[in-house]
């Protein structure tokens, strides 16, 4: 291709260079013409009338001079007798309306091309000087054989750079696919070491993923597997009959729970792979999230009595932009996680409020905060990292004998992201958790409506 490109741009460089130097050639021609008649003009009449004017055909110009009418009445290099009449010719037609006239005529092989200039004398007389010159082109096709020459030299020149230089262009990129996992400078280009990190990036992102996925498909057989298991058993004594009748009663309500986990299981599955499509549609519209906030803690008030888990909601009215179904989700994982894993007696308390400076960029616009703690088992720091992992859980019994699925902070983590929100978690073991997300601010909806 660097070949093809070389080519082309000494063939439209050699066209470009042909034009302007034709041009440039006939102006001078044209000029030296010029010169010569205004000087034979100056000689006057005897110039020609005494015959000194045959003297110039030595020197490659041919001079003619003519009556008002075109007829020839001498010229230095024929029998002006036997000349036909002028008066047609461009140049002579010029003269005469105008003082001056000037054409040039080429050959039939385009290789010569003959140069004109007449003016008209003071007695209606033209005089006319003409030079034959060989035209650019045929300069060119002189030395054609050594312009091939080098365009071969230049092709092979350009054919072995371009070899090089892509193989130097590629060297990097050849090196990160043997070694993609090297550390170092990858060599080549500097101009291709952003493109070669951000390569790397990809990669380490493209292995990351593939290994939670790899997780995550074993995990789910794992967690599916357990209440299939539980069910398979409580079935398999009640069909052979070694179940007796005062058992069956705790068999159906141990394949009722293991059931209901399934579906729980099978509805966050399905969850997170709808947050898991970018592509989805979102209808975002304000919301009120001290109210979202006051009826997820209704809505658990059964399950926290139950615990011994008091459930506190305090604050003002805060408007954000997002998803009612996503809010009220994020509200309910955070809220019944904090209830699960209390402690008997405790607490729960959601906050919503506005923070205490303005949204960067946005003057005006505050950060809407909604906070959630709890006086629970609380989370080691060295699990906090992982504490949004798909099915990770810091104590794996006590987990799935409180009910949970382990997934729900996993869509907690999405909605946040869906919503272009901030998460903090703040936590320390046997002294509760408190998680905060800050969304963005939404100008309350007029009143009435």
């Amino acid at each position: 291709m660097m070949a093809v490109i070389s080519l082309l741009a000494i063939l439209l460089t050699t066209g470009l260079l042909t034009g302007v130097y034709q041009n440039l050639l006939c102006r001078q021609v044209i000029s030296d013409l010029r010169e010569y008649v205004l000087l034979v003009r100056e000689a006057g009449s005897d110039f020609w009338r005494e015959g000194t004017g045959s003297g110039v055909a030595g020197s490659g110009i041919r001079l003619t001079l003519m009556d008002g009418e075109g007829k020839v009445l001498f010229d230095n290099e024929a029998d002006s007798s036997l000349l036909e009449n002028h008066g047609d010719r461009p140049e002579v037609r010029q003269a005469m309306e105008s003082g001056e006239g000037e054409s040039v005529r080429r050959s039939g092989t385009f290789t010569h091309n003959t140069f004109y200039y007449a003016i008209r004398l003071e007695n209606g007389s033209v005089l006319r000087a003409a030079r034959d010159s060989e035209s650019v082109a045929g300069i060119f096709g002189s030395v054609l054989p050594d312009i091939f020459w080098i365009l071969a030299v230049l092709i092979l020149m350009s054919v072995g750079m371009s070899h090089f230089l892509t193989g130097k262009f590629i060297y990097p990129i050849e090196r990160l696919a043997e070694a993609p996992d090297a550390e170092g400078e990858p060599g080549g280009y500097e101009e291709l070491e952003p493109l070669i990190e951000k390569i790397r990036q990809q990669r380490r992102e493209l292995v990351r993923n593939t290994r939670i996925r790899q997780e995550f498909t074993a995990n789910v057989s794992h967690e599916l597997k357990t209440p299939l298991t539980a069910i398979s058993g409580y079935a398999e004594l009640i069909e052979t009959g070694l179940a007796s009748e005062r058992d069956i009663p705790g068999f159906a309500k141990g394949i009722h729970s293991s059931a209901d986990r399934l579906l729980a299981l099978i509805n966050d599955i399905l969850r997170l792979s709808e947050l898991d499509d970018s592509e989805t549609e979102m209808e975002f519209e304000c919301l009120n999230l001290y109210e979202l906030a006051k009826n997820c803690a209704e809505m658990l008030q059964v399950n926290a009595a139950k615990q011994g888990v008091e459930i506190q909601v305090e604050g003002e009215d805060c408007w954000i932009s997002g998803n009612r179904q996503m809010a009220e989700e994020l509200l309910y994982n955070l809220c019944d996680n904090a209830v699960r894993y209390n402690v008997k007696g405790g607490t729960v308390n959601i906050r919503v409020r506005k923070a205490d400076s303005d949204t960067p960029g946005t003057p005006g616009r505050r950060r809407i905060l909604l906070q959630v703690s709890d006086t629970g088992i609380g989370i080691p720091k060295e699990h906090q990292e992982r504490i949004f992992e798909r099915f990770y859980r810091v104590d794996k019994s006590r987990s799935r004998g409180m009910g949970g699925t382990g997934l729900g902070l996993a869509i907690v983590k999405h909605i946040v992201a869906r919503h272009d929100a901030d998460m903090k978690l703040e936590s320390k073991a046997g002294s509760g958790t408190r998680i905060s997300v800050s969304f963005s601010e939404c100008p309350p909806p007029p009143e009435g409506l």
